[in-house]
């Protein structure tokens, strides 16, 4: 699933693109706002919040997720899309670009007045202008009893992180990510590192949380389960964990390194 700093660049290389522009083709592939049609309005903004995407057109916010397999691409006019068509679910053209929303996790069509209300329940935006960080602190410490990574990548504690950066992060403080946050000693200290890590990343394509941009060295523990630790040699360890038997997400980790 992507994390927020791709959400954040993606929205920002569409704000470059259609921000100012009228849309002269609105085609919404879904059921539901089949019949939406915003040709003729003009786009105001595109903007992230967290790992949600803001399309702000006339009097409407086109609100999309990617969840899994998303993405939204780019064209000129008369250019090959790199995906089928069949998993086109929106289709925003202007004078100069096409934008294509594929295999959009979510995909809704709000009055502009109500889009804060739907994202009422996200945290502090860690890539957003009104970033709070004793906010987000509050929001983890309120629950005790939870593991770390699932208070980390629990959207309504902070904003923007995703299993990838719950797992480096976890490396990076020392943390086993199944250990309680009561017993983690300095959650303000792993939270400002969560900002800084995914500031730093967020004009990046390639994600890098080792300070390594070669293929292979971008990463502590995350994907390398049975690989060496890049700091001991043990062996990274594998294993599962979520909010609940629905939500389980793969977790990595250095026995020795992280306790």
């Amino acid at each position: 699933m992507p994390e927020g700093d791709t959400v954040w660049l993606t929205a920002h290389n569409l704000d470059t693109a259609l921000r100012g522009a009228v849309l002269t083709g609105c085609d919404i592939r879904v059921p539901a706002y089949a019949t939406v049609d915003l040709t003729g309005d003009t786009v105001h903004e595109v903007a992230s919040r967290g790992k949600h995407l803001l399309i702000r057109v006339g009097e409407a916010s086109i609100h999309s997720h990617l969840k899994m397999e998303g993405a939204w691409h780019l064209y000129r006019h008369g250019t090959p899309w790199k995906r089928p068509a069949f998993e086109a679910r929106a289709v925003l053209e202007t004078a100069d670009w096409v934008a294509v929303g594929f295999e959009l996790g979510l995909l809704e069509v709000l009055p502009a007045g109500q889009e804060a209300a739907r994202l009422d329940y996200l945290g502090p935006d860690l890539l957003g202008a009104d970033w709070d960080a004793r906010e987000a602190v509050r929001r983890i410490e309120a629950r005790p009893e939870r593991p770390i990574a699932v208070a980390l990548a629990d959207q309504a504690s902070l904003a923007g992180l995703g299993n990838e950066y719950v797992n480096e992060l976890c490396f990076l403080r020392g943390v086993v990510p199944t250990r309680p946050v009561a017993a983690v000693t300095d959650v303000a200290g792993l939270v400002d590192l969560a900002h800084r890590l995914i500031y730093a990343n967020r004009a990046r394509t390639d994600r890098i949380t080792t300070g390594s941009a070669r293929r292979g060295e971008q990463s502590w523990v995350y994907g390398r389960a049975g690989r060496p630790c890049r700091r001991c040699g043990t062996r990274i360890r594998q294993g599962t964990l979520g909010r609940s038997e629905l939500e389980q997400r793969v977790t990595y980790w250095c026995p020795r390194c992280q306790t």
